[in-house]
């Protein structure tokens, strides 16, 4: 699995392949025993489903692990592949002004831009969730 430092930026078939390598072996996939929150969702006019479980620590503030279940295109279930891997230790507060861009800056706009949906379904599960919890 390719790993990457925060400010590299890659080009568009360097994006297609990452996004291809998470999509085929996807970390962070499968179900979590002991999650606070569990959600499912899918992208309107699409194929795409996801179900988050989502481990909250510290009273709720920080986010400890997130896996996932699902079934879609490659980039929704990539992009919540790295959900996954990103969130972990984030404080829960940080997410309110967290966007797509801002989760995955290294990949090339113009792959997700034309499937911004696909590409944002687990980070507005993510949001959704933790409010959710929080109220």
């Amino acid at each position: 699995m390719p790993t990457l430092a925060p400010t590299e930026t890659l080009d568009r078939f360097e994006t297609i392949e990452l996004l291809q390598a998470y999509y085929q072996h996807p970390p962070h996939y499968g179900s979590l025993s002991d999650a606070t929150i569990s959600l499912s969702g899918h992208t309107p006019g699409c194929s795409d489903q996801l179900t988050l479980y989502i481990r909250l620590s510290h009273a709720g503030q920080r986010i400890a692990q997130v896996q996932f279940e699902g079934a879609g295109c490659t980039i929704s279930q990539a992009a919540a592949a790295l959900l996954c891997e990103r969130v972990a230790g984030m404080l829960v507060s940080d997410l309110a002004t967290l966007d797509v861009w801002a989760l995955l800056p290294e990949l090339d706009r113009g792959v997700l831009v034309s499937r911004i949906r696909c590409a944002t379904l687990a980070l507005g599960l993510l949001k959704v969730g933790v409010a959710s919890a929080a109220a």
